[in-house]
């Protein structure tokens, strides 16, 4: 195994701190061909994060079998509600006992149709675990956080060695995998929003419900957590599919 060259390590860790970094505001995000080591975009990006609660009891369960096909069906069909192919996905994945996605949103229709998608979310998780229960197996607890930002938007790695990554500098992801830990818990409903995401879907829930008080169907929160600000707490379901639910489940 070959030792670390700490000389060439400062050298390189010099010409990235030295160097000037080139910043473009983007509506739409670049291909990936676009991205380099030294340069960066700006854009607007909404994120969504759906977080599992009491992960640590679920995944040391005696029964490894059960476990492993819960988390399969649950992991496995949040990703078809997250995934997009209209070109506005940047990235979906797993993180832990989390499954995130993040989103091109420039304007609010685009933030209004990922607030849709953690609707599905929360049906979803309701439908599964009545499916569980009829199993005889106990409910999956999870939060969902969604959060938007005009973030920076880099790649990192190390330059050579075809080891490189997208990173998501500023609030979009932060708060969203933030919000995600507080759904579910301590008397919070299961969907928590950003402020910034909550002003920028909200005009466009209420046309699409304009014979509901749609207001009501959130709570606000001032600071759960130490500086993210205002958030919006709910339990929104799509009806439709939750009618299916009760028919067909």
């Amino acid at each position: 195994m070959s030792e670390y060259d700490y000389i060439q390590g400062k050298n390189r860790v010099e010409s990235i701190l030295d160097n000037h970094m080139i910043i473009e505001k983007k509506e739409k995000l670049p291909a990936d061909g676009n991205f380099t080591f030294e340069n960066g975009y700006r854009t607007w990006l909404t994120s969504i994060f759906i977080d599992i609660r009491d992960s640590s009891r679920l995944f040391t369960s005696e029964n490894q079998e059960e476990t492993a096909k819960v988390i399969r069906a649950f992991i496995s069909e949040l990703i078809e509600i997250l995934r997009d192919d209209d070109g506005f996905m940047l990235e979906i994945g797993i993180r832990g006992d989390c499954v995130y996605a993040i989103y091109n949103t420039p304007f609010q229709k685009d933030i209004l149709n990922c607030a849709n998608k953690t609707f599905y979310a929360n049906t979803f998780i309701n439908m599964f675990n009545k499916m569980l229960e009829q199993r005889g197996i106990a409910p999956i607890r999870a939060g969902i956080g969604m959060s938007s930002g005009n973030d920076l938007v880099i790649k990192t790695g190390r330059k050579g060695v075809g080891i490189n990554e997208k990173v998501w500098i500023g609030k979009a992801v932060t708060e969203a995998s933030n919000l995600s830990s507080l759904g579910d818990k301590n008397s919070y409903r299961r969907l928590m929003y950003s402020s910034l995401s909550y002003s920028n879907f909200i005009d466009g829930l209420k046309v699409r419900n304009s014979n509901q008080n749609v207001e009501n169907w959130f709570s606000s929160i001032n600071n759960p957590i130490p500086n993210i600000g205002r958030v919006y707490n709910a339990d929104i379901i799509q009806s439709v599919f939750n009618e299916w639910i009760s028919s067909n489940v």
